[in-house]
């Protein structure tokens, strides 16, 4: 675990949404410093392996259609040290439950949990205020 890059942060001000005549208060955000998508996923992984970037690349786009297909299936995909994943909905209520259908539905969404081994080093992340 390498512990010289920090996670970059920044101080931004933000209103209380509950009472907008409130004086606005300073917090502490995490800040992008861009992305990493599956073509430097696998380059990473081929510089760390004897795995070809090609093949680690292909393995990646199988894996991502392979938990879709998972999770639409209603499975919890499980991946070990990263965490599981689930699909979850949020729905509005009816008074009887024969007047509950798919309209009900208001939001779908993708839950994670991340594993003890993630949540252990995102919470010994060293972080650093952005200029």
């Amino acid at each position: 675990m390498s512990k010289n890059i920090l996670a970059k942060l920044k101080v931004r001000t933000r209103k209380n949404p509950q009472d907008r005549t409130a004086p606005p208060l300073y917090y502490v955000q995490a800040v992008s410093t861009g992305t990493c998508d599956l073509d430097r996923l696998a380059y990473l992984i081929s510089n760390q392996s004897t795995v070809r970037e090609p093949d680690c690349l292909a393995v990646l786009h199988a894996f991502v259609h392979n938990m879709l297909d998972e999770l639409e299936q209603g499975r919890i995909v499980e991946l070990g040290r990263l965490g599981n994943f689930q699909v979850g909905v949020g729905s509005t209520g009816s008074a009887l439950a024969e007047d509950v259908s798919l309209s009900n539905i208001k939001r779908i969404a993708l839950n994670y949990r991340p594993s003890k081994h993630v949540k252990k080093r995102i919470k010994n992340m060293d972080f650093s205020l952005a200029d």
